[in-house]
């Protein structure tokens, strides 16, 4: 029985770097979609940088939506930085709801934290109920979108850009947002 038990133990050690390394790239996949959103909205709305950099923090989430008649349902990761201590924090979302749909989007939001209270909420808290309305009909650089987004969160704006997708909606949402334990 100690043999096997310590068999198990050496190959549970032996696999944690491998856990280690997965992290770290989904980390650094995170950060890669975030700079490249952000430079994104900064050439489709260059007021957003000045925006972002007066903020307290800015969150950017990739999430994927479908819509399905009478509901919806999403899911993604993305990662929270506190312009004040430098901070990231990484978090996942999943999203249901209920309106007029139909179709899936790949898409970027992006959150613009103008308070210190808002900013720890979402951290802390992560609830965001909001009404969208689009369509978008996008397959990488071709296509087009139009989207509209208001988050009913006191102290913060939103921006969404889809990547990909075929969808027309206007739903009402219910997102809730939670720090991922596995990236933090």
């Amino acid at each position: 029985m100690t043999r096997i038990l310590s068999i198990g133990l050496i190959a549970l050690l032996l696999a944690s770097p491998s856990f280690a390394d997965k992290n770290a790239d989904k980390r650094a996949k995170i950060l890669k979609t975030r700079d490249q959103t952000l430079e994104r909205l900064y050439e489709e709305e260059p007021d957003t940088r000045r925006e972002i950099q007066r903020a307290e923090g800015y969150a950017v989430f990739s999430n994927i939506g479908v819509n399905l008649i009478f509901l919806s349902a999403g899911g993604g990761s993305g990662v929270v930085h506190d312009n004040v201590s430098g901070k990231d924090t990484y978090m996942n979302m999943g999203s249901a709801g209920v309106g007029l749909g139909l179709g899936v989007k790949d898409f970027r939001a992006v959150f613009v934290f103008h308070s210190r209270k808002a900013l720890t909420n979402f951290i802390n808290s992560g609830w965001d109920f909001s009404g969208q309305a689009d369509a978008a009909a996008k397959s990488t650089d071709k296509g087009a979108e139009g989207s509209a987004a208001a988050s009913l969160v006191d102290g913060v704006s939103v921006y969404q850009m889809t990547e990909a997708g075929l969808a027309l909606q206007a739903t009402l949402q219910g997102t809730k947002y939670w720090v991922s334990d596995s990236l933090n």
